[in-house]
């Protein structure tokens, strides 16, 4: 379960406003893209105005930008890619909407793929050491008091229909996300911290945010644009109706025409021949397939697989651990065919386990919370389960940098467990027994709802905690009514999971002044005067190792408190694919650690793909790599 918006940025370890250097523009005789072969190019907007010869008085105006060099490797795509061929997907739910703003909009696909491919922001980031670098902005500008932020956009930019990208593209992008009648609140939320962006020049844009916030500029500057020549006749309403499933003008690599969607079934993005940035050293090697087509099958994770094994798809994340070890040895593999490599990364493990609703009976008790998580054996279920697959999760922000170290890490303890039930007043049982408090007499009795499809989760639990006396009992719902009851607080005990955010953001969940709200991540009632001390300074806080050092201490404060029984994790992908591929050495990104790396960074090896018909047809055996592929934990020791 994810209930968070991905957010399409990538995390940690360098400061926000940074300036990356470096001695030159070229990569394996890659040069920066030739204006001669931008078509209408402009000719008459001044230097001052954003026009052509920018750079050179950039510095003295106080902006900076980031220059590519050898010393970024392959980290923006490797110089062996080949363009060509198609990409086969399967994807479980078809787009809600081809939209990315918008009712509806919030979708994984839609962010990690139709967002990916087909549109732009004014930067991007390092993929390796998240420095800002140019997109459809070349340099920036930040004021002392962090609030006013310019941007150059490169008068090569064009959307896919020709028109050229401007200043007024940036303002109508947040117009419209300001408008409350797209029906997507969150967006009014993040983008209602700044005062309406002013285009000062046709290329020239600036925004002032209305307070202090180290992530005000990484929002705004990571922000899809969208064309004001289509916007400026839309209202939200209009916008809504008009691009249910079809697409708005993007400036990326990639369109997806009208006919290649087929709603419900499938949808086809095809890389644009006349794609602006094509051929700067930020892009060249990336977006190498002509086509990208993603097919639907709708709740059928069995077909999907047995689709991957005949070759309609072409590669596959496999998030059963079970399928993993006992279904994933057929001929393909065996004979190198198919590779199956677990892949390590950075990313967030996120946030998963039993919620408590600390306001409520029997879990406002910090004694009872301990009490069940001591009873919680994971270490158990991992083993019988999950074939020892998992690591074990001990903060809001497991296996990353902001992890407290000193957090309890709860190991399976039932003697503790029960002397903390004892100290809470339940140190007797019923007939049926159940542990009875000694003063009121009630019952340790307590209702989870959830699908019944996390019935195999929730069952061993229930039976740990049974044998001393607590009675868990399972109601089944649907997951839309589990969701709705946990929005409104009407609930005990919740098994939940939230994705990890690659820059932490504890207000949105933290806050006190949330506890007691309805709709908000705060679902356990937490509160805390010192997290929200914390919480001030961390906003305003520009230094990457004080972020860290809050950051920890919040989640030393919250382990303490102890509104989650925290549940396993992992920090790598199971992926299968088919020996076709070409791809950098890293394989997927560090933080987003992801098969969405595939869409972008890798490419049809036409030897590989020759190489496997002929092994498929005479039954030859292909080379099989080493199972853990640990390129990004062994960077992150050299370069620690």
């Amino acid at each position: 379960m994810n209930f968070k918006r991905p957010i399409t940025v990538s995390l940690i370890c360098t400061l926000v406003f940074c300036v990356s250097c470096g001695g030159g523009e070229k990569r394996s005789g890659v040069k920066t893209k030739k204006r001669a072969s931008v078509k209408n190019m402009d000719q008459t907007t001044h230097a001052e105005e954003g026009g052509y010869g920018f750079e050179d008085i950039a510095g003295k105006l106080g902006y900076q930008t980031y220059i590519f060099s050898e010393k970024d490797g392959d980290f923006f795509g490797d110089p062996r890619a080949e363009k060509g061929g198609t990409l086969n997907y399967i994807h479980t739910n078809f787009p809600r909407t081809m939209r990315i703003v918008g009712q509806n909009s919030s979708q994984m696909i839609n962010s990690r793929i139709i967002q990916a491919l087909c549109y732009e922001s004014l930067l991007g980031q390092n993929p390796a050491t998240l420095d800002f670098v140019p997109a459809l902005a070349t340099h920036w500008f930040v004021s002392d008091d962090k609030r006013t932020f310019r941007f150059r956009i490169n008068p090569d930019a064009r959307w896919s229909d020709g028109v050229p990208v401007t200043a007024d593209d940036i303002v109508a992008t947040w117009d419209l996300k300001m408008d409350e009648t797209i029906l997507e609140p969150s967006e009014q939320l993040v983008y209602g911290k700044f005062e309406r962006p002013v285009a000062e020049a046709k290329y020239i844009v600036s925004v002032r945010a209305k307070t202090v916030n180290w992530r005000n500029f990484l929002y705004f500057s990571t922000m899809a644009i969208m064309p004001n020549h289509v916007l400026k006749d839309l209202d939200g309403t209009a916008f809504l109706e008009e691009y249910t499933f079809s697409m708005v003008t993007g400036s990326g690599p990639y369109i997806i025409p009208e006919d290649k969607i087929v709603n419900q079934e499938s949808f086809t993005a095809v890389r644009r021949d006349d794609y602006w940035d094509a051929e700067s050293p930020f892009s060249r090697y990336l977006y190498n397939f002509e086509r990208i087509k993603v097919s639907i099958v709708k709740d059928n994770d069995a077909l999907v697989f047995e689709k991957f094994k005949k070759g309609e798809q072409d590669f596959l994340q496999v998030s059963r651990s079970r399928r993993w070890v006992e279904e994933t040895d057929f001929e393909s593999t065996e004979k190198g065919w198919i590779k199956k490599q677990r892949v390590f990364s950075e990313r967030p493990a996120g946030t998963s386990g039993y919620y408590f609703n600390m306001r409520k009976w029997p879990f406002d008790d910090k004694r009872v919370r301990y009490a069940f998580t001591y009873l919680y054996d994971r270490e158990k279920m991992n083993r019988e389960m999950y074939y020892n697959e998992y690591g074990y999760m001990n903060s809001l922000y497991a296996g990353s940098v902001y992890e407290n170290p000193d957090n309890n890490k709860f190991k399976y303890n039932p003697e503790r467990a029960v002397e903390l039930l004892t100290e809470a007043g339940y140190s007797s049982r019923n007939s049926d027994g159940w542990l009875v408090h000694e003063e009121t007499g009630r019952v340790l009795s307590f209702e989870v709802d959830l699908p019944k499809a996390y019935d195999y989760m929730a069952t061993p639990v229930q039976q740990m905690v049974r044998e001393y006396g607590m009675e868990m009992q399972l109601k089944y719902v649907d997951y839309n009514t589990m969701i709705k009851n946990v929005n409104e607080r009407n609930f005990t005990i919740a098994m939940l999971g939230y994705g990890g955010l690659i820059y932490p953001n504890p207000e949105t969940s933290l806050k006190s002044e949330l506890a007691d709200q309805n709709n908000n991540n705060n679902v356990w009632g937490f509160k805390s005067d010192r997290v929200d001390v914390l919480l001030e300074e961390y906003d305003i806080c520009f230094d990457q190792d004080r972020r860290i050092e809050i950051i920890r201490e919040i989640d030393g404060i919250f382990s303490d408190e102890h509104p989650t029984a925290w549940s396993i994790a992992r920090n790598y992908i199971r992926l299968m694919y088919w020996d076709k591929f070409g791809y950098p050495e890293w394989m997927l990104s560090r933080y987003v650690g992801e098969m969405w790396t595939i869409f972008s960074y890798w490419w049809i090896d036409t030897e590989k793909e020759k190489r496997l018909e002929s092994a498929m047809a005479t039954g030859e055996s292909l080379p099989i790599p080493p199972m853990d592929m640990k390129y990004w934990p062994d960077y992150l020791e050299k370069n620690q």
